[in-house]
């Protein structure tokens, strides 16, 4: 195994994290904001006012691209796994 191989797998992994992970991160993220400007304009600062709503579009996020999440996760352990043989011989 060379050193090449090595961050060509580390560098597809963490490309493959951000693609995962970035619908989500955005939603909570945007969905924070919104709540951040509502609790500005209302001076309601209430803790489970900003933690609900994120609650909420992780969880949506989650049904509705959670099947591609875990294809793309699955595909990639798959060939990774397949690839052992010639990454050792």
């Amino acid at each position: 195994m060379t050193s090449q191989m090595v961050l060509s797998i580390g560098s597809d992994a963490l490309t493959l994290l951000l693609m995962v992970a970035m619908p989500v991160l955005g939603a909570v993220m945007a969905v924070g904001l919104v709540v951040s400007i509502f609790q500005a304009i209302t001076q309601i600062h209430e803790a489970t006012l900003a933690f609900v709503p994120k609650l909420v579009a992780a969880v949506t996020v989650f049904a509705v691209i959670g099947p591609w999440m875990i294809t793309t996760l699955v595909d990639y352990i798959r060939r990774t796994i397949e690839s052992i043989p010639t990454v050792i011989g």
